[in-house]
């Protein structure tokens, strides 16, 4: 596992970005006063406006001199438009955490709306548009791209779906109260990877984004097949519930694959929708956001009342929990990677490469909350009230994506010193 992780952080992914690109090819370099750097422009920019601006201000204040205005409306204006930029900005890039939140805080706030859309099978509802949209943004191409890097592949699909599941039968060992807090940390094991996330941040990593994609649709689509069998197997038996395996495969495959399929055969028989698709991704990533926080919204005013009575230290400890979780499966996998790499081949092996390495870690190491609030809303409350197994769910699935937007940062900072050197 330390070998793998030198690899990272001493010669992070290559995501393509070079500095070269602050240089401007219209300008002549003599006016440059520091060769091949971007504040070079700008200051070269700035001295041309020095030259020009002065008369046209001038001007402006003598027309202004009347009125008593002055430069007052546009220094407001610039003023409000400096912190709005960073503010939409950072509505922008952590739009799903916050929409999550928004939820979670909106259904303790309100419980009334989410008790009605629970009414109108609004849970439901925004699961099959989550698929569908996943289906419109699955780009057939990027697949074939993973073929040559597959034993990396299968080996992580072989992770998410057999291995890491095993951790719940430990996780099912520790008691809280109320314990559907540890149940559904243990269901949250068995699931596939994030639809979204994991291949997001291994584009941002400059991973292999084709390996990447193809482990989330083979290990969701493997997964409704897998999943119901490990939740009967690994949990149901150890608190002694039955759970009907064939009917949750049932329900899953009418929630997950039908509009996954769907929207896949959208995509492939209109060019239209190819076309918006691949212009409005981030809108349509977006959308799938909102749908994806109706889902805490709905459990959490249904469950209000016993969420309340939970005390703040037993919830602080389910989610250090899911912490503990996620760290575990990005150890477990690091390691893993470490040693296949050493024993099928060294620095020539696909597994000693950084962009397949990047892509494992974070796609075999995150799961995904919409598969399981699905599961939890098939299984009627065989194991527990709904919105307490879903609770620290929510809080493991913002704590893994926080910690792997951390991670691709470093690598990101890493890559900057090393080009800067």
């Amino acid at each position: 596992m330390a070998g793998t992780l030198q690899i990272l952080f001493l010669n992070p992914p290559v995501t393509g970005n070079s500095l070269s690109r602050c240089r401007s090819s219209h300008l002549p370099t003599t006016h440059f006063p520091f060769s091949g750097n971007c504040p070079s422009i700008i200051n070269y920019r700035l001295h041309l406006g020095s030259k020009f601006s002065s008369p046209v201000r001038a001007s402006s204040q003598h027309s202004n001199k009347g009125n008593g205005c002055g430069d007052d409306l546009p220094r407001a204006t610039a003023k409000n438009s400096d912190w709005l930029k960073p503010l939409s900005g950072f509505v922008s890039n952590n739009f799903l955490p916050l929409a999550l939140i928004g939820g979670v805080a909106l259904g303790l706030a309100n419980p009334t709306l989410g008790c009605l859309a629970d009414r109108y099978y609004l849970s439901k509802i925004s699961t099959f548009g989550i698929f569908i949209i996943s289906g419109i943004t699955l780009r057939s191409d990027e697949v074939g791209a993973a073929a040559e890097a597959w034993p990396v592949g299968l080996f992580g699909l072989v992770s998410i779906l057999f291995f890491t599941p095993l951790l719940s039968k430990i996780i099912l060992l520790l008691k809280l109260q109320p314990q559907e807090f540890v149940t559904g940390l243990a269901i949250f094991s068995c699931m596939p990877t994030t639809l979204s996330s994991g291949v997001a941040l291994t584009r941002l990593a400059g991973g292999n984004s084709a390996l990447a994609l193809a482990m989330t649709l083979i290990s969701n689509l493997l997964g409704i097949l897998i999943v119901p069998f490990s939740i009967s197997k690994l949990i149901a038996s150890g608190v002694g519930v039955s759970v009907p395996a064939e009917q949750l495969f049932r329900s899953l495959v009418v929630t997950l694959l039908v509009p996954l399929i769907i929207g896949k055969a959208l995509r492939e028989c209109c060019k239209g929708v190819a076309e918006f698709s691949d212009r409005n991704r981030k809108l349509l990533s977006m959308m799938s956001a909102l749908l994806l926080s109706l889902a805490p919204f709905i459990q959490v005013s249904r469950s209000r009342s016993l969420l309340l009575l939970v005390k703040p230290a037993v919830f602080l400890l389910a989610v250090v929990l899911g912490v503990l979780l996620h760290l575990s499966l990005f150890a477990f996998n690091a390691l893993a990677i470490s040693l296949l790499s050493t024993v099928s081949g060294g620095s020539e092996s696909s597994f000693s490469k950084k962009q397949n390495i990047s892509a494992v870690l974070l796609v075999a190491s995150q799961k995904t909350l919409p598969v399981m609030v699905a599961v939890v809303e098939q299984l009627g409350g065989a194991l527990g009230e709904s919105g307490l197994l879903v609770l620290p769910c929510i809080a493991a699935h913002l704590n893994q994506i926080i910690f792997d937007s951390f991670l691709v940062n470093v690598w990101f900072q890493k890559e900057h010193e090393l080009k800067s050197a």
